[in-house]
């Protein structure tokens, strides 16, 4: 209704036949005098001035639900709506336009074209059409079912390559002129505008005009690759691109009947969502390591390091290029924008241009993405859920400001206390996990916003870009720190650089009065340390004086020790002497007996017994001589002192002659040579051995001479 000076009159609008089916429950007037209503179950209805239905929004087009309770309009042209749940933001003024496909009836969409002033959508569901600017549903066009890989318009005909071939769209109706599968492109031939080069699953072919209509030439021979991407180079070079098998460089025939030459193209590697098109003349191959222009003189794929920092670090999604010809400018797309390459506006200098539009709500097919101008400087970027349309002249990079929200200490347990953050904090030691909160006031759905911060004092460079508007610090050391933070929406970073000092004490055992302590018991450590040192270098000196008695000591049983060695050496030298005496005197005692009894053999062979007898016995006389004993016994006993003492206190019952038998086998002698010292054969030595034996009551199994060697 409007209230004039008569009173209320209905106002007779366009919307009426809307309105009387809703239930408006609160409405604004925008400041462009527009109206924005909220409704009950229906959402949000915008009006013109004039009273004609804008737009509606509703919960199938993006909001939360359908009862708008309450609406504000602010700064920034935003219309904020309090619904029956929640709170929604409509960003009335973006540059951004959507159209959500919520049916799913569209599909993917691959190519775009304005053409008759209709728009059509290619998608791998077919081709599409509606009037431009309407607020008509899409109609599908007959005979297009299937694959959509391009709309390509020239002199005044739209050409569709399509999965099954190529059509011929006007209006509604669609024309297949060649069904020839999988039409990746159609490039025209300035040489003869009659005839069309395009690339299929097969490779190349052409089509020509005759008599006003388009029709399906030959297929180019030699030359079978799929080719997606290609470009004519001179009048008979095409480059051609293949994502998995390289780039080639094709020479074909002035007919374009046949190649005649192909070079596979190796100074570029092979690289997935790789393009290649052709740009003010220049051919531009791009893929993740960057964007290269080919060298004639060279013959090959150079780095182009303008070219190529359309794509920043980390910002590589696709090496999709996209040439507007009308406005002369390059698209191409990485992660966190759309950037496009024009002249400058004071020179013709080029220059990069990007419109924060990042990939996360691009929702586009990599490799596949597509632009198209629709009106002077107003876009269309085709999604796998609609399309996004933009206005150049309405993006505008406004400038923020980022401002802390909250601080939070001692947060542990998930227990924690804001603190006053507009003065500078002074926290205890204990107080040490401090946690930040930010944020800059900007609400537009294709801005995405992204925060870095610095804490001085322990990190002193800026942190990588994050999402997170929220930063929490654990177990900070005692000291003075700033905690410095700035964000980044689309483009612009924000003006200023939000800032919070705060000191976290030190902990109890280091504040003044405790090192004053330390330094007191320092000294009283020291006191008792050189004490104890004192005491104990002392009780040193007379462990080492003791020491040095020992060792003198030592030193002197060590001499000592040297001496009776040599004392003993001295012994063991005589004893050795009177061994050897011993051996001799032994067999001096052996021959000279031996020999009287060879001579008293022989004269018991002497036929004069009387005179032979006297002769026997002198012999006899000197065989049984003691003192021949007794100077053995003597010497035998400086060898071997003891040892007679030995074997008659241990066997009493031995005779002088048994001892006498056990020195010679102490001597170690054999019966042979003891025969001689007793006058006595050998076969007696035998028997006096046996008895010596029993009287030893020696086993068996026991030697008498190993016995007697070992006493």
């Amino acid at each position: 209704y409007v209230l004039g000076s008569l009173g209320l009159t209905h106002w007779d609008i366009p919307a009426n036949n809307l309105l009387n089916n809703v239930t408006v429950y609160n409405s604004i007037q925008l400041t462009d005098k527009s109206f924005a209503l909220g409704t009950i179950s229906n959402g949000l209805i915008h009006l013109n001035p004039d009273g004609k239905i804008n737009f509606q929004i509703n919960q199938i087009k993006g909001l939360s639900n359908n009862t708008v309770l309450a609406l504000y309009e602010d700064y920034d042209k935003n219309i904020w709506l309090g619904l029956d749940n929640g709170i929604n933001c409509v960003n009335i003024s973006s540059p951004f336009k959507i159209y959500n496909d919520e049916k799913g009836e569209l599909g993917t969409i691959y190519a775009s074209k304005i053409f008759d002033n209709n728009l059509y959508l290619g998608t791998n569901q077919g081709l599409f059409v509606k009037p431009l600017n309407s607020k008509n549903e899409f109609e599908f066009i007959n005979g297009t079912k299937g694959q959509v890989w391009c709309l390509v318009n020239y002199e005044d005909t739209l050409f569709c390559g399509h999965n099954s071939g190529t059509f011929i769209v006007n209006g509604n109706n669609a024309r297949l002129i060649s069904d020839v599968q999988g039409t990746w492109d159609i490039k025209p031939i300035e040489e003869n505008r009659n005839i069309l080069l395009q690339g299929n699953y097969n490779g190349l072919n052409v089509l020509k005009k005759e008599n006003n209509n388009w029709s399906f030439r030959n297929h180019i021979d030699g030359f079978h690759i799929s080719s997606k991407y290609f470009e004519r180079y001179k009048s008979n070079q095409v480059f051609v691109s293949h994502e998995y098998k390289g780039v080639f460089k094709l020479n074909l025939d002035n007919e374009f009947n046949k190649v005649l030459d192909i070079t596979k193209d190796s100074s570029v590697a092979i690289g997935n969502n790789s393009n290649l098109i052709k740009y003010k003349n220049d051919i531009l191959y791009s893929f993740k390591k960057g964007v290269f222009k080919y060298d004639e003189k060279e013959n090959v794929f150079k780095l182009d390091t303008f070219y190529s920092s359309m794509f920043q670090d980390q910002e590589f999604t696709s090496g999709k290029l996209i040439v507007d010809n009308e406005n002369n400018r390059l698209w191409s797309f990485s992660n966190k924008s759309i950037n496009y390459i024009s002249p400058g506006k004071l020179s013709n200098s080029p220059t990069i241009n990007r419109i924060a539009l990042p990939k996360s709500l691009r929702k586009e097919m990599a490799g596949y993405e597509n632009i198209s101008l629709i009106s002077d400087n107003k876009y269309l970027f085709g999604t796998s859920s609609g399309y996004i349309s933009f206005d150049m002249e309405s993006i505008d990079d406004k400038k923020y400001n980022i401002s802390i929200n909250s601080v939070s200490k001692n947060v542990v347990n998930n227990f924690s206390e804001k603190v006053n953050k507009t003065i500078d904090g002074i926290f205890k030691n204990k107080e040490n996990n401090i946690e930040f909160t930010y944020s800059v006031p900007e609400f537009d759905k294709y801005l995405e916003t992204e925060y870095q911060f610095q804490l001085v004092g322990i990190y002193e460079n800026w942190s990588n870009w994050s999402n997170q508007s929220s930063e929490l610090f654990k177990n900070l050391s005692y000291g003075n720190y700033i905690f410095n933070v700035r964000a980044r929406i689309g483009n612009s970073i924000t003006t200023n650089i939000a800032s919070y000092s705060f000191k976290i004490e030190k902990p109890w055992y280091l504040t003044n009065a405790m090192v004053f302590t330390y330094i007191l018991l320092f000294i009283l450590f020291s006191v008792i340390m050189h004490n104890i040192y004192k005491r104990f270098y002392a009780i040193q000196r007379q462990k080492l004086l003791q020491k040095a008695e020992r060792e003198l000591e030592l030193n002197k049983l060590e001499n000592k020790q040297q001496l009776m060695s040599f004392e003993n050496e001295k012994l063991k030298q005589d004893m050795e002497s009177k061994n050897s005496e011993l051996a001799i005197s032994t067999m001096s005692l052996i021959k000279k007996n031996e020999f009287l009894s060879t001579i008293k053999k022989e004269l018991s062979q002497i036929n004069n017994e009387r005179e032979v007898k006297s002769v026997v016995k002198l012999i006899d006389k000197n065989l049984n001589n003691t003192d021949d004993w007794k100077l053995f016994e003597e010497a035998f006993n400086n060898a071997d002192k003891d040892f007679l003492k030995k074997v008659k206190t241990k066997h009493k019952s031995l005779t002088p002659n048994d001892l006498r038998l056990c020195a010679y086998l102490r001597l170690n002698l054999s019966s042979k040579e003891i025969a001689p010292l007793l006058n006595i054969s050998p076969r007696s030595v035998e028997v006096k051995r046996y008895r010596l034996r029993k009287k030893m009551a020696l086993q068996h199994e026991i030697s008498l001479t190993n016995y007697i060697l070992d006493l």
